[in-house]
């Protein structure tokens, strides 16, 4: 499915990408994402980004200018950026996603994440984006 939704979900790099190198997301995802924000809604960010972003620098994937934890308290303090916690729901509905789905953990949560919001995922993924059960925005 694609299309916007009221709020979205951004996926781990696009979260990133919004915060160190716009540049990177696509012309629709900057616009939806600015467009959401400017008029006052949320961006969401899934807890799970926050360890892969710590998995990145960690394997030297990342760099920051700033410490690591720094920077996520500083990319989710941003105005417009709400946290969604790993809630039992969450982590359930995670192992439990119509079928096929790969098996990284990661994007389980974050698809488990947005259907249970009911939001569209900002991702250049294509595994994400040929995912007939979440709604995605590229």
């Amino acid at each position: 499915m694609g299309g916007d939704a009221l709020s979205l979900l951004l996926d781990t790099h696009a979260w990133i990408w919004w915060n160190a190198q716009p540049a990177r997301l696509s012309k629709r995802a900057r616009r939806v994402i600015d467009a959401l924000t400017d008029d006052g809604e949320t961006a969401l960010v899934s807890a799970i980004s926050c360890w892969e972003a710590a998995k990145l620098v960690e394997r030297g994937r990342l760099g920051l200018s700033v410490a690591v934890k720094d920077w996520i308290d500083l990319a989710l303090g941003r105005p417009g950026v709400a946290l969604v916690p790993l809630s039992p729901t969450i982590a359930v509905a995670s192992t439990q996603l119509p079928r096929p789905f790969h098996d990284d953990p990661a994007d389980q949560i974050i698809v488990a994440t947005a259907r249970d919001l009911d939001v569209s995922i900002v991702t250049r993924d294509a595994r994400l984006r040929s995912y007939p059960h979440v709604r995605t925005v590229w």
